[in-house]
C-alpha cells in the first residue's frame, strides 16, 4: 500500500488582480456600452458621482488631502477580508446591453391575433406557435417537435393537424410570409396574398412550386425547356421572385434590436489641409469624481479624539471599500482612454495615406503585431482595442477591423494589401458575362496575369469574404 506523505512545493503563478480584470473588460467595451457601464457603476457605488464640465476640482479625486484613511484604520484592527473589494465578480457575468427597444415581431403578431375571433384552445395554440417564431419570421421547429414539447411541458395532447390549423391563422397575419417553415413556403405565401396575379407572377408561382430545386441550383435552361417558355418570360418571372422578401420579419421594424445596433464612433479623425487630428469621442460618458460628502462622514465618525469609536468602525470600513472601488474604477477609465488613444494614433500614423485619401487601394498591409510593435503593447491588448471599435472620418464611419489586412507579394516583390486583391476580384466579377460567369480558376489566371501570385483556394477565400457566390449561382439568363 503506498504511503501518504506531505511535502511543500514552491511555485510561481501569475494571476490577474481585480483591477487588471476590470481594466481588460473596460477596454473591450465600445463607447455606447461604456456609457451604460459607467452609469451602472454610479448607481452601485454611492461614492462615485458625475463631475460637472466647468467644475474646478482642486482636490485630488474630490477627496481632501488632509483626510487619510490610514490614520483611522490600522491593518491590525481590521481583518484583511474586510478591506478586500471584489471588483470583478459582477464583471465576470456576461452582460448584454440593450441599446434601444421596440415592439418585436412576436408582439406584433400577438397584437393582431387578439383581434381574431378564435376559440380559447385555438388561440392558445396560435400564441404558443408565435412564441417559437424567429425574429426573421420563420418557424424553424417542425410541428411534431412542437406537439411533443407541449405534451411534455403542459401535459396536453395536441395533434399535428391542430397545430397546422393554428399555423394557417398565423400565416394569414401581417407581414406576408410570416410563419413559413422554409424559404420556398415563405415566397409562395407572399405570392398567394396578392389579390390578382400577373402572367409573370403566375409563372413565378409555378417555378417555386414545381421547379424550386432546379431554380436554386441555377439550372435555368432546364426550367425553360420543361415549361416551354421564352427567356424573356423566364426573366420576368425571376424578377417577380426577386421582389419578394426572403425574411418577412424584416418587413416589420419598430425601434431596433441587438442585431442592428446604432453605431457610435469611438474616435473622431479630422483632416484639415493635410493634417490629421485624432480625438476620443466621449459621447455621453460622464467625467467621474469621488463625492466629498463621504470625507465628512469620516470626520464625524472619528470625532474630536481623532479615532473612530467601536460602533463606527463598520461604517468607516464600508466607506473605505467604496472609495477604493471608486478610485480603481476612475483609474481604469483613464487608463482605457490612454490605451485607446495610443493605439489609434499608431494606426493613423501607419495608415496616413489611406486616412488622407479614403481609397482602400492606399491601405498598407497591417496586422495586430505591427501595431503592437509600434505602441509597445501586447498583441492581446491591441486586439481588445480594435474589437467593436469605430472611427469617424471625412469619408464615413470605419470599423477598425477593416484597417487590418494580409500582405500579398507581386512579381516585382512589392507588398500589397489583400484589399487590393479583393477590389480587382469585385471589378472582374462585376464586368463578367453573367451567362458564363468566371470560375475561381479563371479569376486566379486573371490575377496571375496582373502580377499577383495567388492560389485558387485563396481566390475562393477572398470571394467568400466579399459575399460573392460561386460561378454557378451567379449565372443569369
Amino acid at each position: 500500500m503506498p504511503s501518504i506523505n506531505q511535502q511543500q512545493v514552491l511555485k510561481q503563478l501569475q494571476k490577474l488582480s481585480p483591477q487588471q480584470i476590470q481594466m481588460i473588460k473596460l477596454l473591450e467595451l465600445p463607447t455606447l456600452q461604456l456609457e451604460q457601464r459607467v452609469k451602472q457603476e454610479i448607481e452601485e457605488n454611492p461614492v462615485l458621482e458625475e463631475q460637472e464640465p466647468a467644475e474646478d476640482n482642486n482636490e485630488e479625486e474630490g477627496m481632501p488631502k488632509e483626510v487619510s484613511m490610514d490614520d483611522y484604520l490600522k491593518e491590525d484592527d481590521a481583518p484583511a477580508y474586510k478591506s478586500y473589494v471584489n471588483n470583478h465578480s459582477r464583471d465576470d457575468k456576461s452582460r448584454q446591453v440593450v441599446l434601444f427597444e421596440g415592439q418585436s415581431i412576436q408582439d406584433y403578431l400577438l397584437e393582431q391575433l387578439s383581434y381574431r375571433d378564435l376559440a380559447p384552445f385555438d388561440s392558445e395554440i396560435a400564441r404558443y406557435l408565435i412564441g417559437n417564431i424567429d425574429d426573421d419570421g420563420y418557424l424553424r421547429l417542425d410541428l411534431q417537435s412542437i406537439s411533443d414539447d407541449i405534451a411534455f411541458s403542459y401535459g396536453y395532447d395536441v395533434s399535428v393537424a391542430e397545430l397546422e390549423k393554428g399555423l394557417k391563422v398565423i400565416q394569414s397575419l401581417e407581414p406576408p410570409g410570416v410563419g413559413a417553415r422554409d424559404i420556398r413556403e415563405c415566397l409562395l405565401l407572399q405570392l398567394e396574398r396578392r389579390a390578382s396575379l400577373s402572367d409573370a407572377q403566375v409563372l413565378a408561382k409555378r417555378i417555386l412550386t414545381d421547379f424550386f430545386t432546379e431554380f436554386t441550383k441555377r439550372h435555368f435552361e432546364k426550367i425553360i425547356a420543361r415549361l416551354n417558355i421564352t427567356e424573356d418570360q423566364f426573366r420576368d418571372a425571376v424578377e417577380e421572385i426577386q421582389r419578394l422578401s426572403p425574411k418577412p420579419g424584416n418587413l416589420y421594424t419598430e425601434g431596433g434590436n441587438l442585431a442592428t445596433p446604432y453605431i457610435i464612433p469611438d474616435f473622431i479623425l479630422d483632416e484639415h489641409e493635410g493634417e490629421l487630428t485624432l480625438r476620443l469621442n466621449s459621447y455621453n460618458v460622464p467625467e467621474l469624481k469621488i463625492n466629498r460628502k463621504y470625507a465628512d462622514v469620516i470626520r464625524k465618525a472619528t470625532g474630536a479624539s481623532g479615532k473612530p469609536s467601536a460602533e463606527d468602525k463598520e461604517a468607516l470600513q464600508f466607506v473605505k471599500n467604496k472609495i477604493d472601488s471608486a478610485k480603481w474604477f476612475i483609474s481604469a477609465i483613464k487608463q482605457r482612454q490612454d490605451t485607446l488613444m495610443r493605439t489609434m494614433q499608431a494606426i493613423v500614423d501607419y495608415q496616413r495615406e489611406y486616412f488622407l485619401d479614403g481609397s482602400e487601394s492606399k491601405l498598407k498591409p497591417m496586422i495586430l503585431k505591427d501595431v503592437a510593435d509600434l505602441t509597445g503593447l501586447d498583441v492581446s491588448t491591441i486586439s481588445r482595442v480594435v474589437n467593436s471599435k469605430y472611427v469617424q472620418t471625412s469619408f464615413g464611419v470605419i470599423s477598425l477591423k477593416q484597417l487590418f489586412s494580409e500582405a500579398m507579394q507581386t512579381d516585382s516583390g512589392e507588398e500589397v494589401s489583400s484589399y487590393e486583391i479583393k477590389n480587382i476580384l469585385s471589378e472582374c466579377i462585376d464586368k463578367e458575362d453573367k451567362r458564363k460567369p468566371l470560375t475561381d480558376e479563371s479569376l486566379m489566371e486573371i490575377l496571375n496575369e496582373k502580377g499577383y501570385r495567388i492560389a485558387r483556394r485563396t481566390v475562393a477565400k477572398y470571394r467568400e469574404m466579399l459575399g460573392i457566390p460561386v460561378a454557378r449561382l451567379r449565372k443569369e439568363i
